[in-house]
């Protein structure tokens, strides 16, 4: 892959701030729900964050 320049590195560092943010607003909507249905759905919204933030942090 072709090395990012500082705005694209800028870029990608929001991203995966933002998907931090995401991750941790999740999950905590995640533990204050009481119906099943929208719990999963903020779990599974938590856990593609995650898995975006993991993404993004390799190409750093």
């Amino acid at each position: 892959m072709a090395d990012l320049n500082q705005i694209e590195l800028q870029n990608i560092r929001h991203l995966i701030e933002a998907d931090e943010t995401a991750y941790q607003k999740y999950t905590s909507y995640a533990s204050q729900c009481v119906d099943p249905q929208i719990k999963q759905l903020f779990t599974k919204s938590a856990q593609e964050a995650l898995n975006t933030k993991q993404k993004l942090m390799s190409f750093l």
